[in-house]
């Protein structure tokens, strides 16, 4: 395990007290109009990725009912807590974004709302925010191939004031829904880049089991999922995609000329194993230019997701090796601990 808490340990709600998580349901029942204010005041970088690289914090997994943490197989169906997870890396400034689904991004424009009633700093302008798409493929269920858009749609991202968007794709050559997924990105595709909006695409291998679908890190079947997605819709400048690091990663980034992000999988349940595999990851080739990372961060044993995210961002913007990257957590713990109950209880 990494030098990692030791003795310490999160205190979530020292972060992120109850009386704050309440008070977005105060926020919605009386004055609802305060999201879409929010989006609209919100400042957008001019560019994306200033210096061609990102770090985005994912957290959209509980609308596709995936809710298991290391320690819970429903733990991320604890809102305080996940929500408190989620705003912890955005508060640090270390990491580029969030992408998440519409009722994650609504509350974080509501407590970013809260802090600057309070007289805080918004902590979401400069941030890229991306909506997440398809969530319909509902884990461990018979239609969970015909992945749908049940969340944003191009036009409620443009809306919102979005940046981007997410969109999944898993192939099981079995699965008539499938293949009727691949249709429906590609719509999102076309509608997202007649907007100017980016797309970022995920092809994830997986293998059904007894256990439902699982994901594999299988080279050979990146190698030809990433051709299929690259190839999607009219006009293909503005699309990411969004990719394991697996064995054979320099073989499997060449597969395609688009930007590509790491992305991070199930908890491993303490920070090293990912903070190790990005670095590793980096070096796979030019066109790998940042993560996309959820559960790691939200999730990563004891420690800060605050910390977690901002080594992970010095990985990725600064080229830190993965040891400089590790001992440089204890100097990111608990940084901004009091933002929230600073400014969002004034």
């Amino acid at each position: 395990m990494a030098e990692t808490a030791g003795a310490y340990a999160f205190d979530l709600n020292q972060f992120f007290p109850e009386d704050v998580f309440w008070r977005i349901t105060d926020v919605r029942v009386d004055k609802p109009e305060v999201v879409a204010l929010e989006q609209r005041a919100r400042r957008r970088r001019t560019r994306l990725a200033p210096d061609g690289k990102l770090v985005i914090l994912a957290a959209d997994h509980p609308a596709r009912m995936s809710t298991a943490t290391p320690t819970d197989p429903l733990g991320m169906t604890n809102r305080h807590e996940y929500l408190g997870r989620v705003l912890r890396p955005l508060v640090g400034g270390q990491v580029d974004g969030l992408m998440a689904t519409p009722d994650i991004l609504d509350d974080v424009f509501i407590v970013n709302y809260l802090v600057r009633q309070g007289g805080g700093p918004s902590f979401l302008d400069g941030k890229v925010l991306l909506g997440s798409m398809n969530r319909s493929g509902l884990s461990n269920t018979v239609f969970e191939m015909d992945d749908d858009m049940s969340a944003y749609t191009a036009e409620g991202i443009a809306a919102a004031n979005l940046d981007g968007a997410k969109v999944l794709w898993r192939l099981d050559p079995n699965e008539p829904g499938s293949g009727k997924t691949l249709m429906y990105i590609a719509d999102a595709v076309n509608d997202l880049s007649e907007m100017g909006l980016p797309s970022f695409l995920e092809p994830l291998p997986v293998q059904r089991t007894e256990n439902g679908y699982q994901p594999t890190k299988d080279p050979i079947e990146l190698l030809k999922q990433i051709g299929v997605l690259a190839a999607l819709g009219c006009n293909t400048a503005r699309t990411w995609l969004k990719i394991p690091v697996c064995e054979d990663y320099e073989r499997v980034v060449r597969a395609t000329t688009m930007p590509l992000l790491m992305l991070g999988g199930a908890s491993h349940n303490d920070p090293e194993p990912t903070i190790r595999e990005f670095a590793r990851g980096l070096r796979g080739g030019p066109n790998v230019r940042g993560a996309m990372v959820g559960r790691n961060v939200l999730y990563p044993g004891q420690d800060d997701p605050l910390a977690v995210g901002a080594v992970i961002g010095e990985i990725i913007h600064s080229g830190i090796g993965p040891d400089e990257a590790l001992a440089a957590l204890p100097a990111y713990r608990d940084r901004n601990i009091d933002l929230l109950t600073r400014y969002a209880l004034a």
